[in-house]
């Protein structure tokens, strides 16, 4: 589950592909010699061609396209924070891994995140070793061109002092917490209000969050439950029904990460389709 997830960033795609795995093995398991290198192959083939769909459906997509998050409780109880217990399966490292094709991506998880060799890489992608090598070598490049930022020790503290100052309604407070570089992405397919276009600055991307504020209400700063993003703290939300002078919120959830004690990205998911590894969806 946690190669496949890598793979294709969708909790929803990772289930099939682990599924369809099973259903094969179960068929031919007679067969297999070597487990560890069957299923390696067949997971990375099918993630390989989840991949290479879901890059036509993003021709089509309305916004940005961000990974599905992997949210769980903070007593990681919850079978999911397996998948995401890795520091490469934090958010900001899969959203890096967005940047890639779908070649690169097959070569680079398996290489760098799984150390599979080589020649079983060039199996899966139907290439020569050296082909597989050069796939990541090109992946590797891409990734160190803007690397994710190392977990910051801080970042629990920053996140809870940024959720009270939001619940607050302090502006300032929240302009403070912000590094001065951060980036607001939003993600909803077209399907609830959020940032269409990328956000950059701790005072244009505050505004941009008061601003929903005022057209959702208090409830869209109070309403956050906080949980484990890709294993770290971050929050979600049910919604809210609205009222006479407000919108109907509907349901969301917030990656955050945090650079030297301030917060450098917000993620804001707010596509229903992208909720299947989070209560919103299990609930």
């Amino acid at each position: 589950m946690s190669v496949a997830y890598r793979l294709t960033g969708t909790v929803a795609d990772a289930e099939d592909i682990v599924q369809e795995a099973w259903l094969r093995w179960d068929g031919q398991h007679a067969e297999i010699t070597d487990l560890r290198a069957w299923l390696t192959t067949v997971v990375s083939r099918l993630g390989l061609d989840k991949l290479r769909s879901a890059a036509h459906r993003r021709e089509t997509y309305t916004g940005n396209w961000l990974p599905e998050p992997v949210v769980t409780g903070l007593d990681r109880a919850d079978p999911l924070s397996a998948v995401v217990a890795r520091e490469d399966a934090r958010f900001a490292a899969m959203v890096v891994l967005e940047r890639l094709s779908p070649d690169q991506r097959v070569a680079f998880v398996l290489h760098e995140g799984f150390a599979v060799p080589f020649a079983e890489i060039a199996d899966v992608l139907g290439t020569s070793e050296a082909g597989a090598r050069q796939l990541a070598s090109r992946a590797r490049k891409a990734v160190a061109a803007q690397p994710p930022p190392k977990p910051d020790p801080s970042h629990d503290e920053v996140v809870g002092r940024l959720m009270a100052a939001m619940s607050a309604g302090d502006l300032e407070a929240v302009v403070a917490l912000l590094h001065p570089d951060v980036v607001f992405t939003g993600d909803s397919n077209g399907k609830a209000p959020t940032a269409v276009h990328i956000i950059n600055g701790a005072d244009k991307v505050a505004r941009f969050m008061f601003g929903l504020a005022r057209r959702y209400g208090p409830a869209f700063f109070t309403a956050n439950q906080l949980g484990l993003v890709n294993g770290e703290l971050g929050a979600y939300t049910a919604g809210s029904p609205g009222d006479d002078g407000h919108w109907e919120m509907r349901p969301r959830i917030l990656a955050i990460t945090v650079r030297d004690g301030k917060v450098c990205a917000l993620w804001d998911i707010a596509n229903p389709d992208k909720f299947t590894g989070s209560p919103l969806r299990r609930s």
